[in-house]
């Protein structure tokens, strides 16, 4: 297959904070949410998530053209108990709504040991890594997850059912870096495909099948009626573990809030119609925090982690390989190198962004 080339071009986290920023602000964000969106969805850049982060922009205002993003949202509890909350994101950015209820589950955590939050009527909320993270530095450990647009087809079906429907886990410890696990309950994430669309690649095996069902390479499959794949790929790898961990998430995020669940997820492009029967209000997350003395000493838990993390880095790696990471090692390095050096976006991305600077009369990138 033909590869072409596309250059890119690095620019300082600084340069993409003040464009992403200033375009948030001219849909009608408040100072405070402009910087809370941003954060969300930079941090995806910074830890090497590129399918995540500002390439994603252009996609957000396109919602909000077609009114499905409310960039002034009242954000509220609908129902709560000591440890639970469901809140309502007002169709919100869910880079805004979901750390509005992460806030909460942490404040709740405090009170009573652990705090839980599900919401509805939300947007796509970027990486739930950003989400997660933001119990650590209570001494918590933080869950993030979220239902996305159905483009996932359960083992042995060619209906698209699922989202990708991530899942972070976010772990403090003491002298170590925190384990950070976030990933996709699919072999692998959507932006994964767009990433090799823009690059005219094909995608390896086990990805994604066609619209019969059969095995494909092809990264514009689902524009053919394609669908992506559970985690395992395929039944005898264990794609129905997959598919239940999806289901997982989309039970915990919508079913628990009142959100739109299975194949009425909202899609995240502005283009695509939306789902005729809508027995929900939005997207739906799910998130979590458990403070760490409602089960031991905190300092005592950092300490085993430590220990813990030592091991597994000391495990004897196969043939070939440097050393065995712990999940948050990689986008840890790609957030060190990316604020030093800046953060490379393809040609398409800065063309896109271009686009944005022309709509809303800022100065280009």
């Amino acid at each position: 297959m033909f590869l072409c080339h596309m250059p890119e071009r690095s620019f300082s986290y600084q340069q993409l904070f003040d464009f992403t920023q200033s375009v948030f602000k001219k849909i009608g964000c408040s100072d405070e949410h402009a910087d809370t969106a941003t954060k969300a969805l930079l941090s995806a850049d910074l830890r090497g998530i590129d399918s995540h982060g500002i390439a994603r922009l252009s996609g957000y205002i396109r919602l909000w053209e077609v009114k499905r993003v409310n960039a002034i949202p009242d954000i509220k509890i609908i129902h709560e108990t000591p440890s639970t909350a469901v809140v309502d994101g007002d169709s919100g950015l869910g880079l805004v709504v979901a750390p509005f209820a992460m806030k909460i589950a942490i404040e709740k955590a405090k009170q009573v040991g652990t705090g839980w939050v599900s919401v509805q009527n939300s947007n796509h909320f970027g990486i739930a890594a950003h989400h997660a993270m933001m119990a650590l530095e209570h001494d918590m450990i933080g869950m993030a997850m979220t239902n996305a647009s159905p483009l996932v087809a359960p083992t042995f079906s060619i209906d698209k059912m699922l989202g990708t429907n991530p899942i972070c886990v976010a772990a403090p410890a003491g002298n170590e870096p925190a384990f950070v696990a976030d990933l996709a309950t699919t072999t692998a994430a959507n932006g994964k495909l767009e990433i090799l669309q823009r690059k005219n690649k094909e995608t390896p095996v086990g990805w994604v099948q066609d619209a019969e069902g059969n095995s494909s390479t092809d990264a514009n499959v689902l524009k053919k009626g394609g669908a992506l794949l559970p985690l395992g790929g395929d039944r005898e790898h264990g794609s129905n573990k997959g598919y239940a961990l999806g289901a997982i998430v989309d039970i915990f995020s919508a079913l628990l809030s009142g959100a739109n669940y299975a194949p009425w997820v909202p899609p995240f492009p502005a283009y695509v119609p939306m789902p005729a029967q809508q027995p929900g209000k939005g997207i739906g997350h799910f998130l979590g925090a458990m403070r760490i003395d409602a089960f031991r000493p905190a300092d005592d838990f950092k300490q085993h982690m430590d220990n813990w993390i030592k091991g597994f880095r000391n495990a004897r790696p196969i043939a070939g390989q440097e050393k065995v990471l712990v999940p948050g090692d990689p986008e840890r390095e790609f957030e060190t190198e990316r604020m030093k050096n800046g953060i490379s976006l393809l040609q398409q991305v800065t063309e896109d962004l271009k686009v944005l600077a022309l709509k809303f009369e800022l100065p280009s990138l």
